[in-house]
């Protein structure tokens, strides 16, 4: 089991998550908002095989943040993965969307010399832009779609492109997500919490509480809990041997 989109610097309480991690022993990929966040949480989890670090420059803060590429550049080398990063058209930030823009494809750019990169991506109000960029840097690496909310076509826009999807106890409590969840091949499937910004009845997601969402795969794949275990494993699996 696994949870692929986790701001385990972000969390409250660190040991509460990190206990979490310990006990769960689920595959956690820890993305960070900015590149100066980085050291700290390697740091962080540095004491837990299973729990791998993001280097990521989050869509929000583009505008913000943008002077962090640098070291961005200076880090990329370190990690495998990448997130959170892509772009966000809601209100409030698409007034910076060109600056979203700028950082997004320097990004994609600096992970096409590269032949391994994971990257985790933020889409919210923006799903075709960020599908747009995908095309064009086709080679920055295999991108995992993270709590996508797009419409049929752009999903299998997505598959065509290699995307994954990880999706969260948080995307199966509304209808959209179930509407998006039922569009997506099984074998793109993966999961997450975004902890500890998802909520489900106002408390705090941690890596175990993805266990809702394979309950949930179980009941409209037809499928009994061990084989949706075994099939996000394989997910995993063909992610990580990827490049």
């Amino acid at each position: 089991m696994m949870d692929l989109h986790c701001h385990v610097d972000l969390y409250p309480d660190h040991q509460e998550v990190l206990n979490d991690i310990k006990s769960s022993n689920y595959y956690v990929l820890s993305v960070t908002t900015v590149p100066s966040a980085f050291e700290g949480t390697v740091q962080l989890t540095s004491d837990i095989k299973h729990c791998k670090t993001a280097l990521g420059l989050h869509p929000q803060l583009a505008h913000l943040r943008k002077n962090e590429l640098a070291l961005f550049d200076k880090l990329v080398d370190r990690t495998r993965y990448i997130g959170e990063i892509g772009l966000d058209g809601s209100k409030g930030y698409a007034d910076y969307l060109d600056d979203q823009l700028e950082v997004f494809t320097h990004i994609l750019k600096k992970c096409e010399g590269f032949d391994d990169k994971i990257l985790t991506i933020h889409s919210l109000n923006a799903t075709d832009q960020v599908l747009e960029q995908l095309k064009l840097h086709s080679n920055a690496g295999t991108s995992i779609l993270h709590w996508f909310l797009g419409t049929r076509k752009q999903v299998l826009e997505a598959v065509e492109l290699g995307c994954f999807f990880s999706i969260g106890p948080a995307m199966i409590n509304s209808a959209r997500g179930k509407k998006v969840i039922s569009w997506i091949p099984q074998d793109r499937v993966l999961l997450e919490t975004d902890g500890p910004f998802a909520k489900v009845a106002g408390n705090i997601l941690f890596p175990s509480s993805v266990g809702t969402v394979t309950e949930y795969l179980a009941e409209i794949w037809c499928k009994n809990k061990a084989s949706v275990i075994e099939r996000l494993s394989a997910n995993l699996r063909c992610l990580t041997s990827v490049g």
